[in-house]
C-alpha cells in the first residue's frame, strides 16, 4: 500500500479530475472547499451547497471531516450552528450529522478502502435523498417532515432557492450566519470552526 501522503494526493487528484470543483485553502492540499449539486431525485435537485473537507494527516486511516459552508434545511443537520459539519476526526457533539457518523463509523477503521471520491458521489447524495427524521439533529425539520410532509418540502425548496442556487450560493453563505429563516438558523457544526463562504 502507498504511503498516506501518497494515498491522499491520490485521492484529492481523483476528486479534482471528476465532475467536481475543487478550492485549496492556503494553497494545501489537507484542507479544501468542493462544490457539490443536489442529487436530482431530491428535493435538494438544483441547490449548489459548498462542502469544506479537512484531511487529518493520517487520512486514509482517520476520515475526513466534512462539512456544508452555506444553509441546508434536513433533519439531520443542527440548523442552529454556524457549520454543517458532517464527519471526521472529532468526538460526536451537537452538529456532527448521524447518519454520516453510523456509516463512517463503520468504515473509521477501513477507511483506507473507501475514496474520498465516494463521499460525494454516494454518501452525500445518499444523505439527500435519505434523510431519518427518527434520529434528529433539527428537530423542527424532522417535526416537520413527519407532522406535514407538504410544508417540509416547501421549506427544503425555500432553503435551495435562498441559500444554495448556483447564482447566489455565494452571497447566500455570507448572509447565512446573519440572517434568520423562519423555524431556526445555520447547518450543523462542531466545536471547531471553519473558515469559507459558499461560492458557486
Amino acid at each position: 500500500m502507498s504511503s498516506p501522503s501518497k494515498r491522499r494526493d491520490m485521492d484529492v487528484m481523483k476528486l479534482m479530475m471528476g465532475d467536481y470543483k475543487v478550492e485549496p485553502i492556503n494553497d494545501g492540499i489537507n484542507e479544501f472547499n468542493v462544490e457539490f449539486h443536489g442529487p436530482k431525485d431530491s428535493l435538494y435537485v438544483g441547490g449548489v451547497w459548498k462542502v469544506h473537507v479537512e484531511l487529518p494527516d493520517s487520512y486514509p486511516y482517520k476520515s475526513p471531516s466534512i462539512g456544508f459552508l452555506n444553509k441546508i434545511y434536513h433533519p439531520n443537520v443542527d440548523e442552529g450552528s454556524c457549520r454543517g459539519l458532517v464527519c471526521g476526526g472529532v468526538q460526536p457533539a451537537v452538529g456532527i450529522l448521524t447518519t454520516f457518523i453510523a456509516i463512517l463509523g463503520h468504515l473509521e477503521s477501513e477507511f483506507h478502502e473507501a475514496y474520498l471520491l465516494n463521499i460525494f458521489e454516494t454518501f452525500l447524495p445518499q444523505l439527500l435523498l435519505y434523510p431519518n427524521p427518527s434520529d434528529p439533529l433539527n428537530g423542527d425539520a424532522a417535526s416537520l417532515m413527519l407532522r406535514d410532509k407538504q410544508q417540509y418540502e416547501q421549506k427544503v425548496k425555500e432553503y435551495c432557492e435562498r441559500f444554495a442556487k448556483e447564482n447566489t450560493a455565494n452571497a447566500s453563505a455570507e448572509e447565512s450566519s446573519d440572517e434568520d429563516v423562519s423555524d431556526g438558523n445555520g447547518v450543523a457544526s462542531s466545536d471547531d470552526d471553519v473558515a469559507g463562504h459558499a461560492d458557486p
